[in-house]
């Protein structure tokens, strides 16, 4: 849904406002009651829904492979038997 601004030419009273698009325009001033509230001339507005962007949403949709390792664990300080004591 866009957000539109809207001002008052009477008082100049502004407030932001969350509408659909096929809302009627706001034409009454809640501040002052007159007939002077206009939407004004602004850069697009808009609300973000969904946990992320690009990075996490949308980049790749297949999980990445767990990194390979071929090293055993090292050995745990004489704890218990390991393939490197041996040696």
């Amino acid at each position: 849904m866009p957000i539109y601004a809207y001002r008052c030419n009477q008082c100049g009273f502004e407030q932001d406002v969350l509408q659909k698009m096929s809302d009627a325009p706001l034409t009454t001033c809640p501040e002052c009651k007159t007939e002077n509230f206009a939407k004004q001339l602004t850069a697009a507005g808009f609300q973000l829904k969904g946990s992320g962007w690009y990075q996490t949403d949308f980049k790749n949709s297949a999980p990445k492979p767990a990194p390979k390792n071929d090293n055993p664990p090292p050995c745990q300080g004489g704890s218990g038997s390991c393939a490197c004591a041996a040696e």
